[in-house]
């Protein structure tokens, strides 16, 4: 068993005994009994999990930091308006951000090993997509759950208000921006508006963005695939989630960004769309949330970043320069 202080940095000292007195507690309420030590098979500086052996199999809880800590009131909301996909939950506690659900399968990642099993991601794209247009209509109902704001209109000051934080920048830093780097990010403050104009011109509505949509964070029993891992999702343009997606298959299998592979899983997302604009308006569209996904991505790191200890952020502080200066270079791309 590890130190409690390795199990959730910066709580108090007592927080294991806490979460696990909660743990044996909910489920004896289930009646299902707790049949061995519970073990952390995760800890990050923005969440914690760990794995409990029970009567029932496997049980999970997930203890998110304050920065996410709507992640379980946002889980439950997911499985009633969409059960077929989202992760059945046992139990929570709002008020610590906790959460209780049973073993989900194996994960996607463990099943796609080549090109060849991409036919799992055909499968999870357009259902996917289907969520997000489900979900387009609970605007409001998403906003009350604490969903991160990400939307075209507010994009833009974020965007400028981040460029302000010069220690989340590491301006000057070897891992972070150089000051060459922030003055040209500040000269793309009217083209991000520009885009994000263009991309409010579409009828494609904003709704649900899952930031970290890919096979970790996906898992598959009998055929049935769910959708876990939501604190990162805000309201947002929806193609903007492909962002990570088409990065991590790409690494995952070593392809090309122009590959046809990637491609063809584009495509297989952009259909259940296609009663929103025209297939080259979709393609046009997605380009341009693919680069803007990476200021989303910026402004997550920083506000997961940002109540952490001095020692976790330091690990993770690249990750805000890092998705910028991909964004300086995005832009670059299309000028060269």
């Amino acid at each position: 068993m590890p130190d409690q202080a390795e199990l959730k940095p910066g709580i108090q000292p007592d927080w294991l005994e806490q979460a696990s007195a909660w743990i044996r507690a909910e489920l004896e309420h289930q009646g299902i009994a707790v049949t061995g030590a519970i073990e952390q098979p995760d800890v990050q500086p923005w969440s914690t999990v760990l794995r409990v052996p029970s009567t029932e199999g496997d049980i999970y809880f997930k203890a998110a930091g304050p920065a996410l800590a709507h992640e379980p009131a946002l889980t439950e909301s997911l499985r009633r308006w969409r059960p077929d996909c989202m992760p059945p939950v046992l139990a929570v506690d709002l008020q610590h951000g906790w959460m209780l659900t049973p073993d989900l399968g194996a994960t996607l990642r463990s099943l796609i090993k080549s090109t060849g099993d991409l036919h799992h991601w055909h499968r999870v794209l357009p259902l996917y997509a289907e969520v997000q247009i489900d979900l387009a209509s609970r605007v409001d109902e998403l906003f009350n759950l604490g969903v991160l704001d990400r939307r075209l209109s507010q994009l833009p000051d974020k965007y400028e208000a981040l460029l302000s934080d010069t220690d989340a920048l590491l301006l000057g830093h070897p891992d972070g921006l150089t000051t060459e780097e922030h003055r040209r990010l500040h000269e793309l403050t009217p083209i991000l508006r520009g885009m994000c104009q263009q991309l409010a011109n579409y009828n494609i509505p904003e709704t649900l963005h899952h930031e970290d949509f890919h096979d970790a964070n996906i898992y598959v029993r009998n055929s049935q695939y769910t959708f876990s891992d939501w604190g990162e999702s805000s309201m947002a343009h929806p193609f903007c989630t492909m962002l990570v997606t088409s990065r991590v298959v790409a690494w995952r299998l070593e392809l090309a960004e122009d590959s046809p592979e990637l491609e063809y899983l584009r495509d297989i997302y952009l259909e259940p769309w296609a009663s929103y604009e025209s297939q080259d308006n979709l393609i046009a569209a997605f380009k341009l949330a693919y680069r803007v996904g990476m200021v989303c991505r910026a402004l997550t790191w920083r506000r997961v970043l940002a109540g952490e200890e001095e020692s976790y952020k330091a690990e993770y502080a690249d990750r805000v320069p890092g998705w910028l200066q991909e964004f300086l270079e995005s832009e670059k791309n299309l000028t060269d």
